[in-house]
């Protein structure tokens, strides 16, 4: 009998391709007559190009084409307002530089060398104006902005200065964290390829192919089934592949002008500038406590970068508004608009920094209070949700707390500040929540049973790293009784069903049910053409009496009784039996407040004469409904916290402030974790059942084990050293001035 695959540690199915080189990324893709394009980029941060000269680019060998904005076509939809989550782009359709390094030319040639010789030809004149490019230089101009009332802005609710006043403890501090560049191990790359006048396929490394799909239809003025994108697998994303930047439009555009296929790669200095970076951000946070430590009070308000065209909001106060149960709350986001590329989504957006400071600051006021940190934190748990009323759909914190404090030894933690030491090392222990909301979005999928008895099953989503070839073909597999090789999953292709893109978690939460709910929908047909085919085993036996096992349909109480299903589509005379199907977001939802949570507990070591912090271990504890797959669940948990070792300890993308250029434009000077850095890390999985977040009871995972990272590494430091470090990242010139 097929035991559940579901909940076991099964390797990825595309292991094997992965380590031999036969998974084939965006860029890799064998495309006849291809030529290479490469983009130039503008030297000014602000202003307009009065000319480009490009005849010495033009003139050089191999070159089929450079456009400029003189000579770019001119597609009306690429400045019409975009909608939803979709970024502004820069198509060469005007003379307006909007910030350093801008695209003002492709240049397209025979190979990818003569390409980036050609565009160091490329030349042009400015009218430059100056540039504003930190957000310290104009907070004066911060601003609320209005996106309406699903995304409110200022939330308030009871009377806080009542609660402030009623505190008997108190703190009020300001934090900054600073902007962060994507560098995933594979930078974004489009090839685009034209069939005729108005039919285009793009290969692109997006975390949405339907979204890259939609919006450069929409672009180019093309009927949107006149637009293919196919994405087979993505080199991670972390948020900044969600939505087509302006290198895809470019490609495209490229592509037209050279009348070839074209392969467009962004270089790691570009990503640095041309896909979007998490925000600069100034986060003031206000906490008032009884006497008991009970919150009364909480004031949270956020200033955060944007660009000058565009609009991105970290979302930072959203888990302030959600996470402690508290009566009296003000929440503010403000924007200052700078002359920087739109900022975009990065690994937990809005969590990841928002948690750093509210964490920090209750860390903040359990000491001023005199209550150990992680009873503050059970103090003020939230039975239900504060910033709506609703219940949890399910909410396994409080284990999260008792299983991770045990793992990490918090009872032997001391009260006093310092009192830890081994020779001339400062030891210390520091905690913090973690929390990530989960969705669910609309999902089809489609599933079909050959001759052979093997299945095939389908759908537009992505897999982005995370597993999901691996997780999709568990779950079909179970639906339908089969073992996991009689199984095949196949995505990333706007040709297959369409899927949500792989953003916030959600798409084993989406994609997932919709897999599961095509499955048994396809046994179900196999049961109903069983039980109705005279030349069956299975003929006149009641539908709901047949179960599945093993690729066959047997009769419950007679396993004599059993019908395979290769049988049942052979006797049917046609090929395969099909089933597709729309699953939307579970009925239930609207009625709970669906989060996965989670506890952080970090422990290191300072050397107080140099500086150097040494993160000694870290344990997550964490629940997210149903773990589907505990090896790639792992993983993910694991790739979340090695994410917020690098917010706490590394990350910090520099911009001169005179010419709005990026100083950090490789992995030289953007410092990002290695091995070194990383101690044991332990995962918990807190077991939890949850009825109401979807037909598999999957929360998602991908982003829940970063936010609580860097403020439970805070934490630690002043627990060792009675220094507050407030300005990520924690570099040893902090803790040494301090």
């Amino acid at each position: 009998m097929t035991r559940p695959l579901v909940g076991t540690a099964v390797d990825r199915v595309d292991g094997k391709k992965k380590v031999t080189g036969g998974a084939t990324y965006a860029a890799e893709v064998e495309v006849a007559n291809v030529a290479y394009a490469v983009l130039v980029g503008s030297t000014i941060g602000r202003g307009k190009v009065k000319a480009v000269d490009a005849r010495a680019a033009e003139a050089a060998p191999g070159v089929l084409a450079v456009v400029t904005h003189h000579n770019a076509p001119r597609f009306p939809g690429v400045t019409e307002k975009h909608e939803g989550n979709d970024r502004v782009v820069q198509g060469l359709q005007d003379d307006v530089i909007l910030y350093h390094d801008q695209p003002i030319a492709v240049v397209v040639a025979d190979t990818l060398e003569r390409a980036q010789h050609a565009a160091t030809l490329v030349t042009a004149e400015y009218d430059a104006q100056p540039a504003i490019a930190d957000i310290a230089a104009d907070l004066g101009a911060a601003y609320i902005p209005d996106l309406g009332p699903r995304s409110p802005m200022h939330v308030t609710r009871g009377d806080v200065a009542a609660g402030f006043t009623a505190a008997k403890t108190r703190v009020d501090t300001t934090y900054t964290t600073p902007v962060e560049t994507h560098n995933p191990m594979e930078p974004h790359a489009t090839i685009a390829v034209w069939q005729g006048a108005d039919h285009l396929t793009l290969y692109d490394s997006t975390q949405g192919i339907f979204n890259v799909r939609r919006r450069l239809s929409g672009m180019l003025g093309l009927a949107l089934e006149n637009v293919r994108v196919i994405n087979h697998f993505v080199g991670g994303g972390f948020g900044c592949k969600g939505a087509p930047w302006s290198h895809v439009l470019l490609a495209a555009i490229a592509a037209k002008a050279s009348g070839r296929a074209v392969k467009l790669a962004i270089t790691r200095p570009q990503m640095q500038s041309l896909v979007g970076h998490r925000p600069k951000t100034i986060q003031k946070v206000e906490l008032g406590a009884d006497a008991q430590g009970k919150l009364t009070a909480i004031r949270h308000d956020v200033v955060s970068e944007t660009s000058r065209y565009d609009i991105f909001i970290e979302s930072c106060t959203s888990v302030t508004r959600m996470l402690y149960a508290c009566p009296n709350l003000e929440t503010v986001q403000r924007l200052v608009r700078l002359d920087v590329p739109t900022p975009t989504f990065t690994r937990a957006p809005g969590e990841s920094v928002g948690t750093f400071a509210l964490e920090s600051a209750l860390d903040e006021l359990a000491h001023a209070a005199g209550v150990d940190p992680l009873e503050l934190r059970r103090r003020n748990h939230a039975d239900r949700n504060p910033d709506d009323g609703k219940p949890w759909s399910s909410k396994s914190l409080l284990a999260c707390y008792e299983r991770g404090a045990k793992a990490i030894d918090w009872q032997r933690r001391t009260p006093q500040i310092g009192a830890l030491r081994d020779g001339r090392w400062r030891i210390g222990l520091g905690m913090a929540t973690t929390t990530r909301g989960s969705r669910q979005l609309p999902a089809s999928a489609r599933a079909r049973i050959g001759a052979d008895g093997r299945a095939v099953v389908q759908s537009g989503t992505q897999d982005i790293g995370t597993g999901t070839y691996t997780v999709m073909t568990q779950i079909a597999a179970d639906a339908l009784a089969l073992p996991l090789g009689d199984v095949r999953f196949e995505l990333g292709d706007t040709a297959l069903p369409e899927a949500p893109p792989s953003v916030g978690s959600f798409t084993a939460a989406s994609t997932g049910p919709a897999v599961h709910n095509a499955c048994v929908a396809l046994r179900k047909a196999l049961i109903e053409r069983a039980v109705a085919d005279p030349a069956s085993p299975l003929h006149g036996v009641a539908a709901d009496a047949v179960d599945a096992e093993d690729g066959a349909l047997i009769a419950r109480g007679d396993r004599k009784r059993r019908d395979g299903y290769a049988a049942i589509v052979k006797r049917s005379g046609q090929p395969e039996i099909a089933v597709e199907l729309r699953t939307e977001a579970h009925k239930d939802r609207d009625n709970f407040a669906v989060h996965g949570f989670g506890a952080i507990f970090a422990r290191v070591r300072i050397d107080e004469d140099l500086g150097e912090l040494r993160l000694e271990r870290m344990v997550g504890a964490f629940a997210a409904g149903r773990i589907l797959n505990l090896k790639t669940a792992r993983s993910q948990l694991l790739g979340g916290m090695v994410w917020g070792i690098g917010q706490a300890l590394h990350e910090h993308s520099v911009r001169d402030a005179r010419s709005a250029r990026m100083v950090t434009r490789d992995l030289a000077d953007y410092h990002v974790p290695v091995h070194a850095d990383v101690p044991d890390l332990d995962i918990i999985m807190v077991p939890e059942e949850d009825p109401h977040v979807n037909e598999i009871g999957a929360k998602g995972l991908g982003e829940l084990s970063t936010p609580g990272v860097a403020a439970a590494i805070a934490n630690a430091v002043y627990h060792a050293t009675g220094i507050r470090v407030r300005d990520l990242p924690i570099t040893p010139d902090k803790l040494l001035q301090a």
